[in-house]
């Protein structure tokens, strides 16, 4: 320390120095997150709040919410279309995910070359993630359609009768999972980014080892690009618990929705906005949201033995 002129050092005076400017630069940088911030508990924070509380009352809207502590959770136990909705979305979630990380990686493997055409493959096969959802259930309804669509027609061409997709309730989680498929696209391009990743070496060294395509994909591939598949898994589960547009548009009949593509988000919306049962959707929402957050967990617990991460 160098002592000033009256014998005084200047280490304490260089302290506070540092510390005004912290502080300037603490007000400084929450100035410039003020908008974020504000917008945040505006929109976000705000909202969950108070479905938390109208989770805990009867809140028909018209009317102010009346609390009623657990009767909307109790209620859930005893509510059949409420199991219906949760077996048809774990059905879903069970079949579609699985199909479509299969696909995306097959596809993935397939277009993962560098060759000339392979940009133009994989923007045919992104593309359809570009379409709304509400334009590609309408297509798909077409598609679908028992009498003039165009599935049933080709598949008449072979001599064989097409389902009524959209409407037999033995075809309806058929035509859902097959149409989940539809955007694997997203799910491709991540998996082509990550493939181009790999270590040229490390197949290499395969190759010398005495292993063939199958076994370089299982041993080297599938390991180095394990963390995009937990990324897309775990993505796809929250979308497959949240799923609505799509069933909404596709099974919907003129007496209500087909029972077999009732959905959970549906119901919750249902008893939200047409039975006016705010309270009740509101505790279903954070019980999804806690379902939501325990699969999330389980997987990334999961990705502790099945998840390889590279070192650097």
């Amino acid at each position: 320390m160098m002592p000033t002129a009256h014998g005084q050092s200047t280490a304490p005076a260089r302290g506070d120095a540092e510390r005004r400017a912290s502080r300037r630069g603490v007000v400084a940088g929450l100035a410039w997150t003020s908008p974020w911030l504000i917008g945040s508990c505006a929109v976000v924070f705000l909202p969950m709040a108070l479905s938390l509380y109208y989770s805990f009352t009867d809140y028909p809207l018209l009317e102010p919410p009346l609390w009623t502590g657990l009767d909307n959770y109790r209620g859930m136990m005893h509510d059949p279309t409420f199991w219906r909705v949760v077996r048809n979305t774990a059905v879903f979630a069970g079949l579609s995910i699985p199909l479509y990380t299969i696909v995306a990686l097959v596809l993935a493997a397939m277009l993962a070359g560098r060759g000339r055409m392979a940009p133009i493959f994989r923007a045919c096969v992104f593309l359809p993630t570009l379409v709304p959802l509400v334009a590609s259930a309408m297509v798909w309804m077409w598609l679908f359609n028992g009498e003039y669509g165009l599935i049933n027609k080709v598949l008449g061409l072979a001599g064989i009768n097409g389902p009524a997709w959209i409407v037999d309730k033995d075809w309806v989680m058929v035509s859902m999972v097959i149409m989940s498929v539809w955007g694997v696209g997203q799910g491709v391009v991540i998996y082509v980014a990550a493939m181009q990743d790999v270590p040229g070496q490390l197949y290499e060294a395969a190759r010398i080892d005495g292993m063939g395509v199958g076994r370089q994909f299982l041993h080297v591939t599938l390991p180095m690009i394990s963390p995009s598949i937990l990324f897309n898994v775990i993505a796809l589960t929250i979308a497959a618990v949240q799923v609505f547009a799509v069933p909404y548009i596709m099974f919907r009949r003129p007496d209500g929705q087909n029972p077999v593509g009732h959905f959970y988000t549906m119901y919750l919306y249902e008893n939200a906005f047409i039975y006016g049962k705010m309270g009740y959707a509101s505790a279903m929402a954070w019980l999804q949201l806690v379902v939501v957050l325990v699969l999330t967990g389980v997987l990334l617990l999961a990705s502790r033995r099945l998840v390889h991460y590279a070192r650097v």
